[in-house]
């Protein structure tokens, strides 16, 4: 929220300097993320008026204008439109300094098309003022002529922005700031006076609130006989720019003003276009929207609105409609304050890509009873500047009483470490507006209606640290016991995963646990995600399933940014649909795109395959005290023939795998990377634990056959019918080459296998290595294999 400073010492004026004051209100929890000038640096700009003004003899688009500036007539050459005899506007004098984009430049008297000009009439523009702007500034006609324009605007004062935690809702206006302040520099605090009008018509219009959980208080009041002309005051729009809001019109800007001072969002309906009566209700499903910023909205029945007999007018909490919105002939308007449910609010302008300072401030909870306060104000600041007559106050609801919540003495130093007086404890709740009664062991205190965040002990406690000081509670050491149990050997540990992929040059990623649900249904259509209800934006509207849908567009974002090598890991949680309920699985998942190597002169450069990848996991599962497996997969984001899934003790734990090419233009790539996954909470038991070996005293033997099988046979069953024959006397076996072609029959493959024999204690001979070997053949003869001579 931005407001300007001298606003604020208006409510509340400590003896502090603004660096100070910042000081204290970032300490206090309202961080203040920048202060900035009301207005750049200018000077020698004075209020002047126009006392003649004819056209310029040689330049249609130009005046020549005389101006009284306080103590002399100038004449100014001036192209504005609106110059004109009588009105009160900047004058930059000779030698005013005026600001630009890149620094400044100083007005000196100047000859355009032959005639002298001793100055330049300013736009707001040209001193840093707005952004654009249709002709001169014109200063109302009590404007003093002669004056400095920094000091008839105030502008020697400060912008501050403060950016509020989401339970600071009661800080979104003046009043709620100034009270906070008042506490944090004891100082007193005074409000301007908000006296009650009294009403001067019998003019109402009929109101009714389908459910009062919806909205506990609506206030409403008619004012007839408005000037629809009437202009706001200028000290109104200088203090709605210098907290970020651009004046609309004189109810539009009255309504913004209420909001900033009170924090109360309020809207002004044009009381000729309503309908019968206003309805506080749920939307039809069905029912359609246009809004003031011209868009059209399609309503169900989780949206709240305004409505009349005609239908919705407004999305309540939101934004009012295009249709009944006040306008330059709007003589009778009907006024709207009202409290509506934080969680009905939630989530309803992001859902239609909007968002308000309405919505902000009801989303975060707007004070219950400030309804009534804000009608009178805005009511007193009409009738000020746009005549008519009030009708009498409409309140639909009551105000609903708190529960006072009890606070223990000892409490509050067992939990700050700190010994505070009972009078600072006292005064510090009483200037935030609570209500404190003294009981034998501490206070019973009553919160006040803005304080959505106080229902507990411990947030009394907060409260007052935060007026304390967190800077004065002293700072020391912890004496608890350490209660951090030593993990078992056997238990596999992220860090594990992580030391190996690194050292095998992973880099870790982190992503979000929301993703995109189309992309996501792309990679994984037999997975229903959860959906969430209030989404940060439409592309992360799911839960993930997976941790791949992240990575992969992780790699797509490097791979566009030139990137000629990507490999990224990640560990956490995907979140799955079983038994009925949400499951959260820890899971590795990885992916690899580009080089297999960074370019070298000693290989030449290829695409990471299937194979690299599976390299890389071998090493990681070896970390399992498991057997491993593994075996063709057929899994829907993978490339049928370069894929597989990985089992430990005959349970699948995972898979590994080419991306599908019919997927490569949803993960917005070209070439297809090699992906993997594994289920952690299946690999967390199996760490293989250190042991000791003795070293082999024994020499070993190695042997090697040939054996022709079908194309579908693995290598894998290969070099298990050859553990099986060849027992405990089994130290290695490997393949070391696969033929094709000449002399193998198609749809056969020639796969050559070695193996290593060794027997830890004895010498192996020639007769028990040849009796194994024979066992060995049987056994690959089994399964289908032929031994080549």
């Amino acid at each position: 929220m931005r407001f300007s400073e001298s606003w604020l010492r208006e409510w509340v004026n400590p003896a502090c300097s603004t660096d100070e004051l910042v000081a204290k209100l970032t300490m206090a929890g309202l961080e203040v993320d920048a202060v900035e000038p009301a207005a750049p640096e200018f000077s020698g700009v004075v209020v002047a008026e126009i006392t003649g003004c004819e056209p310029h003899p040689d330049a249609d688009k130009l005046r020549i204008c005389q101006v009284n500036k306080g103590d002399e007539t100038v004449q100014i050459v001036c192209g504005a439109a609106n110059a004109r005899t009588g009105i009160k506007v900047p004058l930059a004098t000779v030698g005013a300094v005026l600001p630009t984009a890149d620094g400044s430049f100083k007005i000196k008297k100047a000859k355009l098309r032959g005639v002298e000009s001793f100055g330049m009439l300013c736009a707001a523009p040209e001193l840093g003022m707005a952004e654009s702007a249709d002709g001169l500034w014109e200063f109302p006609a009590d404007a003093p002529v002669g004056d400095d324009v920094r000091d008839f605007l105030a502008l020697n004062d400060s912008v501050i922005e403060v950016d509020l935690t989401p339970n600071r809702g009661d800080c979104l206006g003046i009043a709620g700031l100034a009270r906070e302040t008042g506490v944090l520099t004891q100082t007193d605090v005074t409000a301007p006076a908000m006296a009650a009008i009294d009403a001067a018509s019998q003019a109402s219009f009929d109101v009714v609130v389908d459910d009062a959980s919806d909205c506990p208080i609506y206030v409403g009041r008619v004012i007839e006989g408005v000037n629809p002309q009437a202009e706001s005051p200028l000290w109104m729009q200088e203090r709605l720019r210098r907290s970020g809001i651009r004046s609309l019109g004189l109810f539009v800007d009255v309504t913004n003003y209420v909001l900033l001072e009170l924090g109360q969002p309020m809207h002004a309906f044009d009381l000729a276009k309503l309908d019968g009566q206003i309805q506080v209700r749920r939307a039809n499903t069905g029912e359609q929207l246009t809004l003031l910023d011209d868009s059209e909205i399609k309503l169900d029945s989780e949206c709240l609105v305004i409505a009349d007999n005609s239908g919705p007018l407004a999305l309540a909490g939101v934004m009012g409609g295009a249709n009944t919105g006040v306008t330059d002939d709007t003589v009778n308007i009907f006024l709207e304050s009202a409290c509506f449910n934080p969680i009905t609010i939630a989530g309803r302008a992001r859902r239609f890509g909007l968002h308000t300072d309405s919505s902000h401030r009801f989303e975060r909870g707007v004070e219950p009873g400030l309804q009534t306060q804000a009608i009178e104000r805005a009511t007193a600041l009409i009738l000020e500047y746009a005549g008519g007559k009030a009708g009498p106050v409409q309140v639909q609801g009551q105000l609903q009483a708190r529960d006072a919540i009890t606070l223990r003495r000892n409490r509050v130093e067992q939990v700050l470490g700190l010994a505070v007086s009972d009078d600072v404890v006292e005064e510090s709740l009483q200037r935030l507006g609570m209500t404190v009664t003294a009981t034998e062991n501490g206070w019973s205190v009553l919160p006040p209606q803005a304080r959505y965040d106080i229902t507990l002990e411990v947030d009394l406690i907060e409260e007052i640290a935060r007026i304390v000081g967190y800077d004065n509670i002293p700072a020391a050491e912890g004496f608890a016991a350490s209660l951090a149990a030593e993990a078992p050997e056997n238990q596999l540990k992220d860090s594990d995963l992580r030391d190996h992929l690194v050292t095998r040059d992973y880099f870790e990623a982190v992503t979000w646990s929301f993703v995109e649900p189309e992309f996501q249904s792309a990679l994984f259509p037999d997975e229903n995600a959860k959906m969430l209800a209030n989404p940060i934006s439409a592309d992360m509207a799911a839960m993930r399933v997976s941790l791949l849908p992240g990575l992969l567009r992780t790699v797509a974002h490097n791979a566009n940014r030139q990137a000629a090598r990507v490999r990224l890991f990640e560990t956490g949680l995907r979140f799955v649909e079983r038994d009925g309920g949400l499951q959260q699985r820890r899971t590795l998942a990885g992916a690899a795109w580009g080089l297999a190597q960074e370019e070298q002169w000693t290989a030449e450069a290829r695409a990471v395959d299937f194979y690299d990848i599976k390299a890389d996991l071998a090493g990681l599962l070896g970390l399992l005290d498991a057997d491993i497996e593994w075996r063709a997969a057929n899994v829907h984001l993978l490339h049928p023939g370069q894929s597989a899934e990985v089992l430990a003790n005959g349970e699948t734990v995972g898979f590994v795998g080419v991306l599908h090419p019919s997927l490569l233009k949803a993960c917005k790539l070209k070439k297809a990377p090699v992906v993997f996954e594994f289920d952690l909470d299946r690999l967390e038991a199996l760490r293989r634990v250190p042991s000791f070996t003795e070293v082999p005293r024994f020499p070993e033997v190695r042997r090697d056959l040939a054996v022709v099988v079908p194309q579908s046979t693995s290598a894998a069953s290969l070099q298990a019918a050859v553990a099986n024959a060849c027992g405990d006397l089994l130290a290695n076996s490997w393949v070391f080459d696969v033929y094709t072609g000449e002399g193998i029959d198609s749809g056969f493959k020639s796969v050559a296998l070695a193996f290593v024999l060794q027997d830890k204690n004895a010498t192996l001979v020639d007769e028990k290595v040849e009796a194994t070997v024979t066992k060995v053949i049987a056994a690959l003869t089994e399964i289908g294999a032929t031994v080549r001579d």
